[in-house]
């Protein structure tokens, strides 16, 4: 099965997260085998914050209307990484960033799309955190992806 290529883009200078956009291919587009757009889709989508997460200024608990209709009670598409926004750039915010990825990956182990996801995330630059994610999947070599996410508040 193939889905047309999500690819995540920073934009220099930016003051969101990045772009999230799809990648043309001659007359067409690019697709690939359906997991990494699984994975953007996860990280880089808001899923809604839980009703004991404090909320930056301003904003609503977002997330996707349609996880109300989940076919699993209680799934829900996207990361909550959208909360760490606004934050400093502190080892405790790290250490949360990362479980937000862990948490917002987890259904691939949970649906038997992969064995195992290991996430890291660390400080890349100033404004900048960096995550990766390593997706073993039965049978086939591990796969690694990396994404610079820019950190609105410095």
């Amino acid at each position: 099965m193939t889905d047309i290529k999500l690819v995540y883009r920073n934009i220099e200078g930016a003051t969101d997260l990045g772009i999230i956009d799809i990648s043309p291919d001659g007359a067409g587009l690019e697709v690939d085998d359906g997991l990494e757009t699984a994975v953007i889709i996860s990280l880089f989508s808001d899923r809604r914050a839980n009703d004991d997460d404090e909320l930056p200024s301003g904003d609503d608990r977002r997330g996707w209307w349609a996880d109300t209709y989940a076919d699993v009670d209680g799934d829900k598409i996207g990361s909550r990484l959208w909360l760490l926004g606004r934050e400093k750039q502190l080892p405790g915010v790290v250490g949360k960033a990362k479980e937000y990825a862990e948490e917002a990956l987890k259904w691939l182990v949970d649906d038997g799309i992969a064995e195992k996801v290991s996430v890291a995330a660390e400080i890349v630059q100033k404004g900048m955190l960096g995550l990766s994610a390593e997706i073993k999947r039965p049978g086939v070599a591990p796969v690694k992806y990396r994404f610079n996410y820019v950190w609105e508040a410095m």
